[in-house]
C-alpha cells in the first residue's frame, strides 16, 4: 500500500479534528470529511447546553500545540464551556489553522467505506488494498477518494435512539415526527415557540432528559401556562440525581440537585416507569397510550421530546470485516470495559488502538461512536483514543500502547490498562444508568 496516501477522518467535531491534529504532529496527511456546513455540527445543535467539565479536559494535546504556535489565546481553563463555545473558541480556529484547513472538506457526507477492488468476501491480497472512500459534496455529485487507513469519527448524534422502552420506534412515532424532537432542543430560545404555553412530554432519565425538564420550568416559569411531563422508562429516583452535592463535578451534581427540588416542589408530573404503546394524532396535538406502573393510562400533549439516548449508524462500513459487541456495539475487545450493566463511569479505563481494532487491519472507530450504545463517554477519553490510533497508523507501537489519562474528577494520571488499573473517569451518567446519557463528544450539558 502507498504511504503517502491520505488517512480519511470521517467528521469534524472535537475528537475528529484531535485525529487530524494527531496525524499532521505524526507526519501523516490527514483528509476530514464533514457533512455538516461547518465543523462541530453536532455540537450546534446543542450550543445552548454546557458541558460538565472546564476547558483544560476539553482541548486535544496536539491541537492545542498547533493553536498556540498559530497565536491562540486559550479560554480560562477552569470556565465550562457551553457548545457554542466549543466551536467558536476552539473547532473553528482550528480548522481555519493553515497547517490544518486544507485538509478538512465539509458538506462531504460519506456514504460508504470499501477496500479498493474488493468486497466484503475476497480475501487473498486484501492487506495490502488501499481504501475506498465514496462522499457525496455540496453539489450533490458522488466523489471517492483512496486512503491508507480509515478514523470514523462521525459520533451517534444523527441517529437517536427511539421512544419505545424496547428499542423500537413506539407505532406513531414516525408519523408524529414533526411534533417530536430528539436530544436536547433549545425550548427557552430558538425554538421557544414550538413549547411556550404547550403539554409537553419530556421522556428519559439522563442528563440529557434533566436538561430540558429544568430549561422548560424556566419557560414555565414565564409562561405558566406550559406543562411538563417527565417520563421515566425505568429507573428510580435516586438514579435520576445522581451525586448531588457530594459529585466531584460540581456542575453535574448541582444539575441532579435541581432535578430533585423540581420534583419536591411539583413542579412537573413525574411518570414511571412509563412506557409508550401508541401516539395518535388529534388535530394539532398528540395522543399518547402507556403503560404507567402497570396501568394503561392516555397522555394529551402537545410535543415530546425524546432524550433517550443514542445509537451508531452501522451502514457505512457494510463493505468492511467490522467486529462488534452483540450487545454494546462497540469492539469487542472495549465493549466489556463500558458496558453499563457492568460498568460505572469510575471503571472505565483508558483504551487505544488494541481496544478500538477491528478485523480490517486499518479502520478505527473513535470517540463517542466507538462506544456503540454506551452511554459513559468523556471527550478526553476521545482524544486518548485517536493520539493512540495515529501512533498505530504511525507504525509507533510503543506510543499506541501507551494509554493514558488525567482524570477530571481526580486530577489523577491513570495509565495503561495493560498495568491492570482502573480510571474514576468523570462521564455522562450515574452508575448503571439504564436510560444513556447525551452521549456527545463531551460530558453532558449541566444548565443547573
Amino acid at each position: 500500500m502507498e504511504q503517502n496516501l491520505p488517512v480519511v477522518v470521517i467528521g469534524a467535531g472535537p475528537v475528529g479534528l484531535a485525529a487530524a491534529a494527531q496525524l499532521l504532529t505524526r507526519g501523516l496527511t490527514p483528509l476530514v470529511l464533514e457533512r455538516g456546513a461547518g465543523v462541530g455540527a453536532s455540537l450546534r445543535d446543542w450550543a445552548h447546553v454546557r458541558v460538565f467539565t472546564p476547558w483544560r479536559y476539553n482541548v486535544d494535546a496536539a491541537a492545542r500545540d498547533l493553536l498556540t504556535e498559530g497565536g491562540w489565546q486559550e479560554p480560562d481553563p477552569e470556565a465550562l464551556p457551553d457548545g457554542a463555545a466549543l466551536v467558536r473558541d476552539y473547532l473553528e480556529p482550528l480548522a481555519r489553522l493553515p497547517a490544518l484547513a486544507p485538509h478538512v472538506r465539509c458538506q462531504a457526507e460519506v456514504l460508504a467505506v470499501s477496500r479498493l477492488g474488493f468486497d466484503k468476501l475476497t480475501s487473498t491480497g486484501r492487506e495490502n488494498a488501499p481504501f475506498l472512500v465514496r462522499w457525496r459534496g455540496p453539489d450533490g455529485n458522488e466523489e471517492q477518494v483512496v486512503a491508507r487507513a480509515i478514523i470514523d469519527a462521525s459520533g451517534n448524534w444523527r441517529q437517536p435512539n427511539p421512544m419505545g422502552v424496547d428499542g423500537l420506534p413506539v407505532p406513531g412515532e414516525a408519523e408524529a415526527a414533526d411534533h417530536i424532537a430528539y436530544g436536547i432542543p433549545d425550548v427557552v430560545g430558538t425554538e421557544r415557540s414550538n413549547y411556550e404555553g404547550r403539554r409537553i412530554l419530556v421522556v428519559g432519565s439522563g442528563h440529557s432528559a434533566i436538561n430540558v425538564v429544568l430549561d422548560l420550568l424556566r419557560l414555565k416559569d414565564e409562561a405558566p401556562t406550559t406543562r411538563v411531563f417527565w417520563a421515566l422508562r425505568r429507573s428510580g429516583l435516586a438514579k435520576i440525581v445522581g451525586g448531588g452535592a457530594d459529585d466531584r463535578l460540581a456542575e453535574r451534581g448541582a444539575l441532579g440537585l435541581a432535578a430533585r427540588r423540581a420534583i419536591d416542589e411539583g413542579r412537573l408530573e413525574l411518570l414511571v416507569p412509563f412506557a409508550a404503546e401508541r401516539i395518535s394524532r388529534h388535530e394539532d396535538a398528540l395522543q399518547v397510550a402507556a403503560r404507567l406502573a402497570g396501568n394503561s393510562v392516555t397522555l394529551d400533549v402537545d410535543r415530546i421530546v425524546v432524550a433517550t439516548g443514542f445509537r451508531p449508524d452501522l451502514t457505512l462500513f457494510r463493505e468492511l470485516r467490522v467486529a462488534l459487541d452483540p450487545i454494546v456495539e462497540a469492539p469487542p475487545a472495549l465493549a466489556p470495559l463500558i458496558d453499563p450493566n457492568l460498568h460505572s463511569c469510575g471503571t472505565v479505563p483508558p483504551h487505544g488502538a488494541a481496544e478500538l481494532a477491528h478485523p480490517e487491519s486499518g479502520f478505527y472507530i473513535v470517540g463517542s461512536k466507538s462506544y456503540g450504545r454506551a452511554p459513559t463517554f468523556l471527550m478526553m477519553t476521545g482524544y486518548e483514543q485517536v493520539r493512540s490510533v495515529a501512533a498505530a497508523i504511525a507504525g509507533d507501537h510503543a506510543a499506541a500502547r501507551d494509554v493514558r489519562l488525567v482524570l477530571p474528577e481526580t486530577g489523577i494520571c491513570s495509565t495503561s490498562i495493560r498495568e491492570e488499573e482502573t480510571s474514576a473517569a468523570a462521564c455522562c451518567a450515574p452508575a448503571r444508568q439504564p436510560e444513556p446519557a447525551m452521549p456527545t463528544s463531551s460530558c453532558c450539558g449541566a444548565r443547573a
